[in-house]
């Protein structure tokens, strides 16, 4: 199965959407880069496009989303009336079609560090994956949606009624990317967010792999595998981006001495705390509460 993945923010943003009907006989107009994805999901008969080398056969509730930037065509008429929702959206930021042959294998490693801006809140991009080609998991769920966008429409010049479509669209996506959830994948993902979830409540602590095992009831060998998937680090990694950003917090919001803000965060040792800092930081803790200090 092929995968559209979205780096977000921005999020994805929604144009316009409606209802069509394809007689018998008929078939999906054909089109080369319209510079919008177009998700098409059919609710009665079936219609037959093509994207390049790639075939697709959309039947009741399937789903089927085009890229703006190849040629669509239609590759059979369809064999009877066909009705289908359409709905255009761009993709303000950096996307990629990943196909099975070109998923890589996870490594267990961390990436190597790259330099740090100095932010006092970074952004921090994840990653949105949804199916070109889907069958539905819950379809009349999926049409009640698209119902309330058309209902919408009339009203589309009012900015309350264009925020309402935004929100609408995220829960088309969020229906699509869960359309595509395997017993595995979700396996995998349930796992790495109990050790989030266990790390998160007890970062001031000392954790260990072996104890995030044991509370776990998984090797730790595959919560690291499971983590690195989900959140593209180590399970200590992990602890100590947390624990950093704790730092920064209370960094930025107390007075409190930095040697008591490492103890605070979950650090025995305030060398180690500091180095930790500045490795992801790219400066002292010291440094970064000096660079956000008020200068009369």
């Amino acid at each position: 199965m092929a995968f559209i993945e979205i780096t977000i923010p921005p999020l994805p943003h929604y144009i316009a959407s409606g209802y069509n009907s394809i007689p018998k006989g008929g078939q999906h107009p054909s089109r080369s880069n319209i510079q919008v994805f177009d998700l098409l999901i059919t609710t009665s008969g079936c219609f037959y496009i093509g994207e390049e080398d790639e075939r697709f056969e959309v039947g009741v509730g399937q789903a089927v989303i085009l890229r703006p930037d190849r040629y669509h065509f239609a590759t059979k008429v369809c064999e009877e009336l066909t009705y289908t929702y359409w709905l255009h959206f761009h993709v303000g930021g950096a996307w990629e079609l990943m196909k099975p042959s070109a998923v890589a294998a996870v490594p267990l490693e961390d990436p190597a560090p790259e330099d740090a801006e100095v932010e006092a809140f970074a952004v921090e991009p994840f990653t949105m994956r949804i199916p070109q080609f889907t069958t539905l998991q819950h379809p009349e769920k999926m049409y009640e949606v698209f119902d309330q966008l058309l209902q919408l429409q009339p009203r589309a010049h009012v900015n309350s009624v264009r925020f309402a479509q935004q929100q609408l669209f995220q829960d088309i996506l969020y229906q699509l990317a869960a359309s595509a959830e395997t017993a595995h994948a979700s396996a995998s993902r349930a796992c790495a967010e109990k050790a989030a979830s266990y790390l998160r409540q007890h970062f001031r602590e000392s954790v260990t792999a072996k104890q995030l095992g044991d509370e776990l009831n998984f090797h730790p060998v595959y919560i690291a595998r499971c983590m690195q998937k989900e959140y593209g680090c180590s399970p200590l990694t992990y602890l100590l981006k947390l624990r950093v950003g704790q730092a920064k917090l209370l960094l930025l919001q107390t007075e409190l001495p930095i040697a008591h803000i490492a103890q605070e965060v979950g650090f025995e040792q305030a060398a180690y705390f500091a180095a930790s800092f500045t490795k992801l930081e790219g400066m002292s803790p010291r440094s970064y509460r000096q660079q956000f200090a008020h200068r009369s």
